[in-house]
């Protein structure tokens, strides 16, 4: 498939965090293309890429396979479905959401929205608003049960050029680079015995990466991510730019040999790229990797991203394209 049709396959396939069997499927179906040992271990989406040699360091390519959504408190009376947030989500945008409700089967639904002519100008709180499905109460209970998960029911959409929007690219991008990356692996030799992961539950505390961390213990790990993109009123210091390259992360939690391998694998193969610097923790499953057992040499990739934890998520695919080409480069050239 191109390298569209494989995001916009994974970006639809629903995954909040806790429950991401659906996208994890989808994703290991992909990955065993490249990895044919790929299985799903405790929520992760484990593959080795290629046979192991002996002396080669072992490098771990980590993107998370979840995504933000909600999660079902209770059904009232009226038949309304209480629910509460599944990461980080903007409560601005909330009211008057179309999202589907994963219980037995799917049930669409919308988030309640108290027009402006009722005084409904406030930000809402999860414990005043509620999802209508049009169902009672009785048959709701049928079919929904507390603890389903809800996610935004929105689809993949192309924009100008090469910019793509959708409700789950971070971090379906990531796991899209990934694979891109291993296809233009194939034919060459690895500097590193190489290992994908896509993690699950990043969105609520990197859990899917602690475990991964654990029993993979890498020597070097990548965490493949998203990032801010500048957009109106932003702070250019702070955001990369859309259709610029990938943004490799310079931390004192991550590895400078790493960031400045990466950063050379970029000027030997002519990729563009954009340096993030960040003053700590990374936020992202890079920080698991780098304290893991004795420690890891952790760093982060991470492909340029506006109006992020929402349903128009927006990147540009020629950054997704520069992350792969960026990721099998380093693979290749290894350490210098």
């Amino acid at each position: 498939m191109e390298l569209k049709e494989v995001l916009f396959s994974l970006a639809e396939a629903y995954g909040a965090s806790g429950s991401e069997s659906t996208a994890a499927e989808r994703a290991c179906g992909l990955l065993r293309g490249y990895c044919p040992d790929a299985r799903i271990v405790s929520g992760n989406v484990i593959g080795t890429f290629g046979a192991k040699r002996e002396g080669l360091p072992h490098l771990v390519l980590d993107a998370h396979i979840d995504q933000i959504g909600f999660i079902v408190t209770s059904i009232t009376d009226e038949g309304f479905v209480k629910f509460d947030q599944l990461g980080g989500i903007d409560r601005r945008l909330i009211a008057a959401q179309p999202v589907v409700i994963h219980g037995k089967r799917d049930v669409s639904g919308v988030i309640c929205s108290v027009p402006p002519h009722l005084g409904g100008s406030e930000v809402p709180k999860y414990d005043n608003t509620a999802i209508d499905t049009g169902m009672t109460r009785d048959e709701l209970a049928e079919i929904v049960s507390e603890g389903d998960s809800v996610t935004f029911d929105v689809k993949c959409r192309s924009l100008l050029g090469e910019r793509v929007t959708g409700g789950a690219l971070d971090d379906r991008a990531g796991v899209a680079a990934i694979l891109y990356a291993l296809g233009l692996m194939q034919g060459r030799e690895p500097a590193y015995n190489v290992t994908v992961i896509f993690s699950c539950q990043e969105e609520v505390g990197e859990r899917g990466a602690k475990i991964g961390a654990f029993q993979l213990d890498p020597d070097i790990a990548i965490a493949v991510d998203v990032s801010f993109a500048l957009a109106m009123g932003e702070d250019e210091r702070k955001c990369g730019r859309l259709g610029e390259g990938a943004m490799i992360g310079v931390s004192p939690s991550l590895s400078r040999e790493v960031t400045d391998g990466l950063i050379s694998a970029a000027k030997s193969a002519e990729i563009p790229y954009q340096i993030e610097v960040m003053n700590g923790g990374t936020g992202t499953n890079a920080d698991r990797y780098s304290v893991n057992r004795a420690g890891c040499k952790a760093c982060t990739v991470s492909i340029p991203l506006r109006n992020m934890h929402t349903p128009v998520e927006v990147i540009d695919l020629a950054d997704v394209r520069s992350t792969a080409e960026l990721i099998a480069a380093y693979i290749t050239e290894g350490k210098k």
